[in-house]
């Protein structure tokens, strides 16, 4: 390797320790102050696999485990229960080859009735189980998570309409991970086609060359 090419990709290396100094390999904690596009980079310069799921359109358990199975893509099938995605994430991946290591992000966990707390844990403590399972191995997982819910009033049903296609912020009450509201003024646009975040990966995503 030339000076040149060190000189070069040493700014990404420190970038990617800077994001994660302090953070333990193996861990599930909220996202905070990462931003998702920080820590996909950091995963392309550690040379991790990066896995990102956008579930805020999820209205069940069922519809959180299709959406992160096929966000992920997953090469064994979810299934309808917490038990089979930790299946799907450790022992099938682990006897496909070498794991680098991974980041993972499950951005807007849905936080109503359908998918209340108890869910929610239930949900974090399968990827909880899952960082410790990749910790025994010595392999890095990184996973970062947080909540969100879109509740909105509308007088008149024909404003329903208006909700499918791009529903407007009045009326609008946003939650962060902890639960807390969020004031209205610092929404964006959170329409499902602002939400969508297409995969990077391919179908080979899981299994190493």
């Amino acid at each position: 390797m030339t000076l040149s090419q060190t000189l070069a990709e040493a700014p990404v290396k420190n970038v990617s320790e800077t994001i994660l100094k302090g953070v333990r390999p193996n861990i599930v904690q909220s996202i905070r102050a990462f931003r998702v596009q920080d820590l996909q980079d950091a995963a392309q310069a550690m040379g991790q696999h990066f896995l990102y799921a956008n579930i805020a359109n999820a209205q069940s358990k069922q519809d959180v485990l299709d959406l992160i199975g096929q966000q992920f893509m997953l090469t064994v099938a979810v299934g309808k229960n917490f038990d089979s995605l930790y299946d799907s994430m450790t022992d099938p991946v682990h006897k496909s080859g070498p794991q680098p290591g991974f980041i993972v992000v499950l951005e807007h966990i849905p936080a109503h009735a359908k998918f209340d707390k108890e869910a929610r844990e239930q949900l974090l403590d399968i990827f909880r189980d899952t960082a410790d399972y990749w910790g025994d191995r010595k392999i890095p997982f990184r996973c970062f998570y947080s909540f969100s819910v879109a509740r909105a009033a509308f007088a008149a049903k024909g404003d329903h309409a208006q909700v499918a296609g791009n529903p407007p912020t009045s009326g609008i009450e946003l939650l962060t991970e902890n639960g807390e509201k969020m004031p209205t003024d610092k929404l964006l646009d959170i329409s499902p086609q602002a939400l969508r975040m297409s995969s990077p990966f391919n179908a080979g995503y899981w299994t190493t060359a």
